[in-house]
C-alpha cells in the first residue's frame, strides 16, 4: 500500500538531484515549450520526419557494421550473411535500404516546403544554407553506401561516379584519385568509402543538424505564409503529437517495405566484366539521363556545369529573391523557376527509369525476369559440353546454381574454355567460340541467382542458339545484347509488331533487298534455309 509513494518519492529525489547538477529541466522546457505561430500544422512535420529517418539510418547502420567486413574478399559475403542468415538481419538491412530512399523523398519535400513558404527569407538565410549542406551530405551518404555491398551494380556504378568526378575542371583528377585510393577501384576505394560512410559523414551530419536546429530555435519557425491571428501554442503537446503520428506512419511504411523484400544482391564485383551496364538508384536517375544529352567532350556540361548552376541557384536563393515578403504573389518568378526545375528533374528521372539500358532484365507477366536467348542457348551448350560429369550432386564439383556465384566472370569464362586449368587431364576442353562461352557464362550466372530454367520448346532453343551465335553482338532482345551504342542495331524485343515473317526472313537473308542503306551483313550464306525460317519465325512472334 505504501510502496508506490515511496518509489515516487525516490524517483522525484533522483530527478531533483540530476536537475541540481545538470539543469536538464530547463533544457527540456526549452525544447518542448517553444511557442509556435498560429496555423502551424502538418506541413511543418517534415523537418521532424527527416530527423526521425536520419536516426533510423544511424541506428540501423550501426547494427549493420557489427556484421559487415569492409574488404573486397569478404564484403559481398558479409552482406549476403546479413540478408539471409543473421537474426533479423533482413529487417535491419531492409530498413536501412528503404530508409535511404525515404530520406531523399522527405528531404526534397522539406526543401520544397521551405521554398513554397519563403522560409529562407531574412533572418533565416544561414538556416537555409545549413539545410542545403545537409541535403548534399545525405546524397553523399547515398553515394558512399552504394559501394559497400561490393556486387556488380555497386562496383560499376562507383566506377561511373569516379569518372564523373574526374570531369570537374581543375581538380577532377585529384578528386577521383582521392576517392579511388589507387589506379583502379579496389580495396583502398572500399576502405575509404566505408570510412567516409560510417565516420566522416556521420560526424559532419550530426554537427550540422545541431547547428541547424540551433538556428531554427533562435529565429523560430516561420509559420504559414499568411500571418494568422490567434494564440501561440507550445510545441508540446500539439505539434509534437503531429510529429509522432508522422514518425509512426513512416516506421510502418519502412517495416512493410522490409517485409515485402528488397532487391537481391547481384553477383560479386568483377572488375574484368566490362560488359556490365551500371544503373544508379532512382534518385540519381535524373543525372544519369542528363549525361546522355551531352556525349563526348560535352559530357562535362551534363556532369558538372548544369548541376553546378542548379546548386548555385539553391545556395544563392535568399539573395536572388528580392521580394519584400513571403507572399506567393510577390515571388511568382521564384516559384515559377522552382516549379520548372522540379518538372525537369521529374521528367529526367522518369525518362531514366523508362530507359531499360543494355543488360537490364525484362520482367515477364509473372513478375520474374524472362530468360534471354543467350541464357537459353547457354543451357543447351552447357548440357552439350558435358559439364554435369563433374558438376553434379555426387560429383567432384558443385552443380551450377547450387550456391551464389563468387568467382569473377573472367575466371568462369577461362574455365569454360579450358577446364584443365584446374583439373589437368580430366577431359579435353569443349570446342566453344567466344559467343558460346559468353552464353554458357550467362546461363551459369542466371542459375547462381536461384532461377531454374522453365521448359523450352525445341524451336525456342534452336532460335536462341542462332541469336546467341550471330545476332547478340549488335541487337538487343529482352534487355540483353547489343554492342557499342553507335554500332547497335535496332532492339528486336517487339520486332514482330512492326514486320511480318516474310519481311524478317528476307531482311536476315539479304538486308539490302529491304533497305538499300542497311549496314547489316547478309546471312544467306551463313545460315541454312531451315535456320533462316527458325530465327525469322521466332522474331515474328515477338510482339
Amino acid at each position: 500500500m505504501h510502496a508506490e509513494p515511496g518509489r515516487a518519492g525516490l524517483m522525484r529525489r533522483l530527478f531533483d538531484w540530476l536537475h541540481a547538477r545538470t539543469g536538464y529541466r530547463s533544457g527540456v522546457s526549452h525544447l518542448l515549450d517553444e511557442p509556435l505561430p498560429p496555423g502551424t500544422g502538418w506541413w511543418f512535420t517534415l523537418g521532424s520526419a527527416l530527423l526521425f529517418l536520419i536516426v533510423v539510418q544511424l541506428v540501423t547502420g550501426a547494427v549493420l557494421t557489427l556484421y559487415y567486413a569492409p574488404t573486397p574478399d569478404h564484403a559481398w559475403e558479409s552482406v549476403r550473411f546479413i540478408a539471409r542468415e543473421a537474426r533479423l538481419g533482413w529487417l535491419v538491412r531492409g530498413l536501412h535500404y528503404f530508409g535511404a530512399s525515404a530520406i531523399v523523398i522527405v528531404a526534397a519535400l522539406h526543401l520544397l516546403r521551405v521554398v513554397a513558404f519563403g522560409s529562407y527569407k531574412p533572418p533565416r538565410e544561414l538556416t537555409w544554407l545549413t539545410g542545403v549542406a545537409l541535403l548534399l551530405l545525405l546524397l553523399a551518404f547515398a553515394l558512399t553506401g552504394y559501394l559497400l555491398p561490393w556486387d556488380q551494380r555497386a562496383y560499376w556504378a562507383t566506377v561511373v561516379t569516379l569518372n564523373i568526378a574526374a570531369l570537374t575542371p581543375g581538380v577532377g583528377s585529384l578528386l577521383a584519385s582521392l576517392a579511388r585510393g589507387g589506379a583502379e577501384v579496389g580495396a583502398l576505394t572500399l576502405t575509404r568509402w566505408y570510412s567516409a560512410h560510417v565516420i566522416l559523414l556521420p560526424t559532419l551530419l550530426v554537427t550540422l543538424i545541431v547547428f541547424h536546429l540551433y538556428l531554427m530555435r533562435r529565429h523560430g519557425i516561420s509559420g504559414p505564409v499568411r500571418e494568422r491571428t490567434g494564440e501561440r501554442r507550445p510545441f508540446f503537446p500539439y505539434q509534437a503529437a503531429r510529429d509522432a503520428i508522422v514518425a509512426l506512419v513512416l516506421a510502418a511504411v519502412l517495416v512493410s517495405l522490409a517485409l515485402w523484400g528488397m532487391p537481391e544482391l547481384e553477383p560479386p564485383a568483377d572488375p574484368a566484366d566490362a560488359t556490365y551496364v551500371p544503373r544508379p538508384e532512382w534518385y540519381f536517375l535524373g543525372l544519369f539521363q542528363l549525361l546522355k544529352f551531352f556525349p563526348g567532350r560535352w559530357e562535362v556540361v551534363g556532369a558538372v556545369v548544369i548541376p553546378g548552376i542548379a546548386l548555385a541557384a539553391l545556395v544563392l536563393l535568399p539573395w536572388l529573391d528580392r521580394s519584400g515578403g513571403r507572399e506567393p504573389r510577390g515571388r511568382r518568378g521564384i516559384l515559377a523557376a522552382a516549379t520548372l526545375g522540379l518538372l525537369m528533374v521529374g521528367a529526367l528521372t522518369v525518362a531514366g527509369a523508362r530507359d531499360s539500358g543494355r543488360g537490364r532484365a525484362v520482367v515477364g507477366p509473372d513478375g520474374e525476369p524472362v530468360w534471354t536467348p543467350r541464357q537459353i542457348a547457354g543451357s543447351v551448350w552447357v548440357a552439350r559440353a558435358g559439364c554435369d560429369r563433374c558438376h553434379a550432386e555426387a560429383g567432384m564439383a558443385d552443380p551450377p546454381g547450387s550456391r551464389p556465384l563468387v568467382r569473377p566472370t573472367a575466371w568462369l569464362a577461362s574455365h569454360v574454355v579450358d577446364p584443365e586449368v584446374i583439373a589437368p587431364g580430366l577431359r579435353p576442353p569443349p570446342r566453344a567460340n567466344a559467343r558460346e562461352v559468353e552464353a554458357m557464362v550467362a546461363y551459369v550466372i542466371r542459375l547462381s541467382r536461384g532461377d531454374a530454367p522453365p521448359p523450352f520448346s525445341d524451336a525456342v532453343r534452336d532460335a536462341a542458339q542462332i541469336f546467341a551465335r550471330h545476332c547478340v553482338g549488335c541487337h538487343r532482345l529482352d534487355g540483353d545484347g547489343g554492342g557499342q551504342e553507335d554500332e547497335d542495331g535496332p532492339d528486336l524485343s517487339r520486332i514482330g509488331a512492326r514486320h511480318g515473317l516474310a519481311t524478317l526472313r528476307r531482311w536476315i537473308a539479304d538486308p539490302e533487298s529491304v533497305d538499300p542503306d542497311a549496314t547489316m551483313p547478309s546471312f544467306d550464306s551463313k545460315l541454312t534455309p531451315s535456320e533462316l525460317d527458325t530465327i525469322a519465325s521466332y522474331l515474328a512472334a515477338r510482339k
